[in-house]
């Protein structure tokens, strides 16, 4: 793939920073976005500026809010002025939620679902106008395999994972005419590298959580499991490993790509449970006549 323009959202740490610097080194232009730059991300805005400089790469910072409509599109006018297209969309922004389902509330849960999977909608709503106009284009989202196997004391985070990337994938469906490209990469869970867990939210209603006696204690030990896990299928996955995945899959031709790529360190078997979902939804495509959307097209 030839110099791209880029835009990652959440890219001030963690796997969106990764991105961002992978897809900079790689030689794109690439947006890396946050909130607040002047404000709460004044410090990540301030060391990416260094790291750029230092590389000597087209990584700039764009301050863009996913959870505004308004700051979405304010972005993506900025990215089109100085550029005049807008050819990779990479959906990272995200949160994480710890603890006992049951003891979040309905507007925590709200909450996770705006962030991790409304988000997706709203800067897709953004993209895609401008993607049909290019008649190409790129959707990369960062899913998580929680979405396929699930776990305790991350409910509301499974859910929303799961949520966005079915909406991701119906809307890949209805992009893959105007020859738009979707990716979802799907990382396992990365114990470092990231603030996900340091920044992680926990539940509101504690009267419920300790009415689950010593079961929130098991969250404690899960941390050492995973990289216990992480040493024994020995694979030397970091966060950097992600950024990689994503500039492989983007240097790929035109209808190459794969719809879903696997980055787990833990080997938890995703690939496996996709192959079998891919070839019961060819065949259900087939018998309805929409097999054509399963691959994008020229226009």
């Amino acid at each position: 793939m030839g110099q791209k323009v880029i835009v990652v959202t959440g890219a001030g740490s963690g796997i969106g920073r990764a991105v961002a610097e992978a897809l900079a080194i790689a030689g794109h232009t690439v947006y890396a976005s946050m909130r607040s730059l002047e404000e709460r991300n004044k410090d990540r805005f301030e060391d990416l500026s260094r790291f750029a400089a230092e590389k000597q790469v087209d990584l700039r910072a764009l301050e863009l809010d996913v959870l505004s409509e308004g700051s979405i599109r304010a972005a993506f006018d900025q990215v089109l002025l100085e550029n005049g297209r807008l050819d990779v969309v990479v959906n990272n922004a995200g949160m994480l939620m710890v603890g006992i389902a049951e003891a979040f509330t309905p507007a925590q849960m709200a909450r996770i679902l705006d962030t991790n999977a409304i988000s997706w909608l709203r800067v897709n709503r953004a993209a895609l106008p401008i993607m049909r106009r290019q008649k190409e284009g790129v959707l990369v989202y960062i899913g998580s395999t929680t979405s396929r196997i699930h776990e305790p004391f991350i409910g509301p985070y499974i859910a929303s994972k799961a949520a966005g990337e079915a909406l991701a994938e119906a809307m890949s469906f209805e992009a893959a005419p105007f020859g738009i490209e979707s990716v979802i990469v799907v990382p396992g869970a990365f114990t470092t590298g990231t603030e996900h867990f340091a920044d992680a939210h926990r539940p509101e209603n504690l009267a419920v959580v300790s009415q689950y006696g010593v079961l929130p204690d098991r969250l404690r030990g899960l941390g050492t499991a995973l990289e216990a896990l992480d040493a024994d299928k020995g694979l030397g996955l970091t966060v950097e490993s992600i950024g990689t995945a994503v500039k492989d899959v983007l240097d790929l031709p035109f209808g190459a790509k794969p719809f879903r790529v696997s980055i787990d360190p833990q080997a938890k078997g995703t690939d496996e449970i996709e192959a079998l979902i891919g070839a019961r939804q060819l065949s259900f495509f087939e018998g309805l006549g929409i097999a054509d959307l399963l691959k994008p097209k020229r226009p």
